[in-house]
């Protein structure tokens, strides 16, 4: 039988276990990749496991989340990254090269390979033809050290994509569909491959930003064949020695197929406050538009700010609108520079960002009060721009341009002028001036760090009876940006007791307290949840951060994939309710009590669950593997490696 992309892939990598979709496998990990926001905790995580050098055949860590210096904690962490990278044979990327995608795609991506980041966009290099994961800090370092990553074997979804686009509407629109299609929940273990002769006509910077954007449907992964277009881009990086055609078999099985014609798509807009929640540019009724961001690991590569610039060529941005651009790369603006285009976009009226996540991690650029932001980055999570009652639309490059120019939402069709269509240039300028490579003649370098920089927090076995309040009740998709905030808090990202004031800080400003009031006096804390609990980053922190104020389980209706591996790696129970309905008989504030955990755990059997306030009981599952049995048992992933 014919294989896909991903069997293909997954089976030369494959170390541990069988390739059984629904089944856990353990797979070889050839690249990881980390940046600034998850990387310093995964760094720490990495120095307790007492390995000398990582055991990768690359690993590059990435300066691009907190490049704004407020106070000295984001700059000391960079120069731990740094001394961190050094010790251990990390490619460094200093702060001002680029965005961790953008550059990973442009400078390190090698089809047929597998990369793990702590940064849940890490498929966008499935661009590339690679299985690229997104996956927290902690799975991160201990692919670094050599263990294999542990994934459930994914089911593949093709996506096949046929015809062309029409003029103004882009890759950004074809995601945004894909997203109508599948939402952003209920995908968990599967992976989108796509394909059909649609594919042929996108370039890889295009299939780069609907690989991206796939993190937001929930799936392992999405995948690009290795074919015309992958040679010429990694000929235009000079890297073309990289290249390897990888295709699906043509008798290749999956286990749905989707077809998706491209001449049928029009632009299209994700609407506050989730990526899935899609309308047509058109029916935006002309909303009047305050704020225009053009950049993040989505939308910020070569073709896509040429195309603007284009657009805006002799124009001016309406008064009414602040424009941003962040470059994902500094390959991006140099090449931006000498072309001229860069001088277009700043006559236009746009204020020049750095090289950076910036806006996108609301981190900069917040919104005024009631704004109607236009963003072509991927996520639209509320308050996640740093202003709570801002209205986040997700747009591509040729709507953010038409609303530059008229200050409404306007469908680019509309406009009345030709569109632009750029060319890839076969050759580019290549400038890694900012890539720090280790020096192999220096051993046992000093590890500098600054006072705001711990190390990961102890937790303890799990017992034998968890006795605790049901000490919050969320609701359906919650997101890590809900659970542990990012933007200005994330300079804490290093000190867990600091960071862990912050948890449900937008839902529930008194959960810490209460947390922390209920540790104090020797109860665990229980979080109640909905469907689809733990959306968007990799963020391990949404899991370290509740760990750390006590919180032994998390009962929900459903889990995403990357934050139930934070979770049971943080020796937090992962249960979801055997009868849903049982989830609305609960309220916050109800002591629950759960007898011989560890018997039951061991053993697979689901957990009953006693509602001491109410004086009822429900059963939730625990579905573990043994090597995750073994994680939760011992309190988490650190403590497994500390038996040994």
């Amino acid at each position: 039988m014919g294989k896909n992309l991903v069997e293909k892939i997954l089976e030369a990598h494959l170390i541990a276990g069988q390739y059984i979709p629904g089944e856990e496998i353990g797979i070889r990990i050839d690249q990881t990749l980390t940046q600034d926001a998850t990387g310093t905790m995964a760094y720490l995580q990495l120095e307790a496991m007492n390995v000398p050098r990582v055991k990768t055949e690359l690993s590059v860590s990435y300066i691009d989340h907190n490049t704004i210096q407020i106070g000295y904690e984001n700059a000391d962490d960079h120069r731990y990254l740094q001394s961190v990278a050094q010790k251990y044979g990390i490619v460094l990327s200093r702060a001002g090269n680029g965005i961790c995608h953008q550059v990973h795609l442009e400078r390190f991506g090698v089809p047929g390979k597998t990369l793990i980041g702590s940064d849940s966009h890490t498929p966008t290099c499935g661009a590339l033809g690679m299985i690229a994961i997104g996956a927290g800090g902690l799975d991160v370092a201990q692919a670094m050290a050599g263990e294999p990553f542990y994934l459930i074997c994914p089911k593949v979804v093709k996506i096949n994509l046929t015809g062309k686009l029409q003029p103004w509407v882009s890759a950004k629109d074809i995601i945004l569909k894909v997203l109508e299609i599948f939402t952003t929940k209920g995908n968990v273990g599967t992976v989108f491959e796509y394909g059909g002769d649609g594919v042929a006509h996108l370039t890889v910077p295009e299939r780069a930003t609907i690989a991206n954007m796939g993190a937001e449907c929930g799936v392992t992964t999405s995948i690009f064949p290795s074919d015309k277009m992958t040679w010429l881009f990694l000929h235009s990086q000079q890297r073309e020695n990289a290249f390897d055609e990888i295709l699906p078999d043509k008798s290749a099985k999956y286990e749905r197929v989707v077809n998706i014609d491209l001449a049928k798509i029009e632009p299209l807009t994700a609407r506050p406050h989730s990526p899935d929640n899609i309308g047509t540019v058109r029916n935006m009724n002309g909303i009047a538009v305050d704020q225009v961001c053009l950049g993040s690991c989505t939308n910020s590569s070569y073709k896509d700010l040429v195309t603007v610039a284009k657009i805006l060529k002799g124009r001016v941005v309406h008064p009414d609108v602040s424009f941003i651009i962040a470059p994902g790369s500094r390959q991006v603006l140099e090449n931006l520079f000498h072309e001229g285009h860069l001088a277009d976009l700043i006559a236009s009226g746009a204020r020049l960002m750095e090289n950076a996540c910036g806006f996108c991690i609301g981190n900069s650029q917040s919104p005024k009060s009631g704004a109607v932001s236009l963003r072509t980055s991927n996520r639209n999570f509320l308050g996640r721009s740093g202003t709570m009652d801002a209205q986040v639309y997700l747009v591509s490059p040729e709507t953010a341009a038409a609303a530059v120019i008229t200050g409404r939402f306007t469908d680019p069709r509309d406009l009345g002028i030709d569109y632009p269509h750029v060319k890839m240039p076969k050759n580019i300028i290549v400038d890694d001036n900012l890539i720090i490579r280790p020096d192999i003649t220096k051993s046992g370098s000093e590890i500098v760090r600054g006072p705001n920089i711990g190390a990961p927090p102890a937790n303890s076995p799990l017992p034998e009876t968890i006795d605790a309040t049901a000490t919050i009740k969320v609701g359906d998709k919650i997101t890590t940006d809900h659970i542990i905030p990012a933007g200005a808090r994330m300079k804490y990202r290093s000190n867990i007791p600091r960071y862990s004031e912050f948890v449900f800080e937008n839902v529930d400003a008194d959960f810490a307290k209460r947390a922390q009031a209920n540790k104090a006096a020797g109860k665990h804390n229980i979080i109640v949840a909905g469907l689809s609990y733990g959306q968007g980053s990799s963020r391990e922190h949404a899991a370290i951060c509740p760990m750390y104020l006590g919180v032994r389980a998390v009962i929900a209706k459903s889990f995403e994939r990357i934050h139930t591996a934070n979770l049971i790696n943080f020796g937090i129970l992962p249960l979801t309710f055997r009868n849903e309905s049982d989830y609305d008989k609960i309220t916050q504030g109800d002591e629950l009590a759960i007898a011989n955990v560890r018997e039951l755990i061991a053993a697979g059997k689901d957990l009953p669950i006693q509602n001491k306030t109410k004086g009822f009981s429900f059963s939730v599952k625990c579905n573990l593997s043994a090597r995750q049995k073994q994680i939760v048992l011992a309190g988490g992933a650190l403590n497994v490696k500390s038996l040994k």
